[in-house]
């Protein structure tokens, strides 16, 4: 089973719920949607629709370590997800969140709280750590660690959640020989339960292609 989806609404909302049944919510990540734009987004979405939920910066900010600052921006996603009725949530580690055991510690203990609030737990390591690091700490906590196929390979676990954050960062698109590679690897199991999120300017044309690659 293969989900596709972009990391925020690259479209207006009408047309993106046309294309997809996903979408990872980035104005989480910043601030709080306006209730009326939620509520929008909700009585539009089509039958089967799921939100992802992308955590507040300030959580990475933190170390994501335990504190009001935490507490709080933990209470204003579960608020946003019960209206949305997402139950997927999505971290991602800043650039300064070094691999060592205090912040693998750290990690560990604040994934496992968010996971008694949401259903699936996704988080996202810096370049500095190995793939197999994230492996390690998703397998501890029940959660998923995300990463981009095209540089690590796929999982090897049953369920997996893949971010595409572009070739060469955020502004830039995927050519169509990066698509179909994409489509190779992705079909070297295809009995993985595989969320595939695209994060880059062309996100809402290169997930196009990509679901034409795979046959959707």
């Amino acid at each position: 089973m293969i989900t596709v989806g972009c990391a925020g609404f690259a479209v207006p909302a009408t047309r993106y719920f046309k294309e997809y049944l996903f979408v990872e919510v980035q104005e989480t990540h910043l601030a709080v949607p306006g209730p009326g734009t939620v509520r929008r987004w909700r009585r539009e979405a089509p039958d089967g629709f799921q939100f992802a939920l992308l955590g507040p910066r300030q959580i990475g900010q933190e170390g994501f370590r335990a504190g009001k600052v935490i507490e709080s921006a933990l209470d204003t996603l579960k608020s946003v997800g019960e209206e949305l009725s997402a139950t997927t949530a999505v971290f991602v580690a800043p650039p300064d969140f070094n691999s060592n055991r205090p912040n693998k510690g750290a990690l560990k203990e604040f994934l496992r709280e968010v996971r008694k609030q949401f259903d699936t737990v996704v988080f996202e390591l810096g370049p500095g750590w190995k793939p197999s690091e994230g492996d390690s700490i998703a397998e501890d906590t029940d959660t998923l660690a995300s990463r981009d196929p095209l540089q690590h390979g796929l999982s090897k676990r049953e369920r997996a959640y893949y971010r595409l954050p572009g070739p060469a960062g955020r502004k830039s698109r995927y050519e169509d020989p990066a698509i179909e590679r994409l489509a190779e690897i992705a079909k070297e199991n295809p009995k993985q339960d595989a969320t595939y999120v695209f994060a880059n300017v062309d996100m809402f044309a290169d997930a196009k292609r990509f679901k034409k690659s795979m046959g959707r």
